[in-house]
């Protein structure tokens, strides 16, 4: 079996992306609106703008190296990609109405430690992690595999995981538990 061109699978990666990416907002959108009515409090409001920066550019950056890629579409990397799917959608059904793309604290919520919160603490990032490198090489754009997963890490390992965590010591300092939902 001979693997498309990079070149040529580039849009149908971005495509694939950017349907994910808006079905997915609209779920988080929903399960936000939920949260809010049950008094959710939010944190890191501040740099949740930087996400909405980080995966557009993420996505169109792969999208334009991968149109200047003059090889055929990495099998491992696809299958790493693609394995990495029933993990996004493993985090996000343990989770449930809990998912979203914010840091909103539920009251009266427990930490979800089942499903793939038992091995990880924030699988969902380290799901993001690995897609973030592993589209791009899907299509040969290893610059953007490379910048971005820096770039996510650094944003990831410096503000919002930090931001996360500070969130849920300040809700366990009130003697109730909490729900981390984004």
């Amino acid at each position: 079996m001979r693997l498309p061109s990079a070149r040529r699978a580039a849009p149908y990666l971005l495509g694939f992306l950017t349907v994910q990416r808006l079905l997915e907002l609209r779920l988080a959108r929903r399960n936000e609106a939920w949260a809010r009515a049950q008094g959710a409090q939010e944190y890191g409001r501040e740099h949740y703008p930087a996400f909405f920066v980080l995966h557009p550019t993420w996505m169109l950056s792969a999208l334009l190296e991968g149109r200047r890629s003059r090889g055929r579409v990495s099998l491992p990397a696809l299958l790493l990609f693609v394995l990495a799917q029933p993990l996004r959608y493993w985090v996000i059904r343990t989770l449930g109405r809990y998912w979203n793309t914010r840091i909103l604290i539920v009251p009266g919520g427990e930490r979800v430690r089942r499903g793939p919160f038992r091995y990880l603490r924030h699988p969902n990032y380290a799901v993001v992690a690995l897609e973030i490198a592993a589209a791009p090489l899907v299509v040969g754009a290893w610059r953007t595999a490379l910048a971005y997963s820096v770039l996510n890490a650094a944003l990831l390992l410096l503000v919002r995981i930090p931001a996360e965590e500070a969130a849920l010591r300040a809700y366990g300092q009130q003697g109730e538990h909490a729900t981390l939902t984004g």
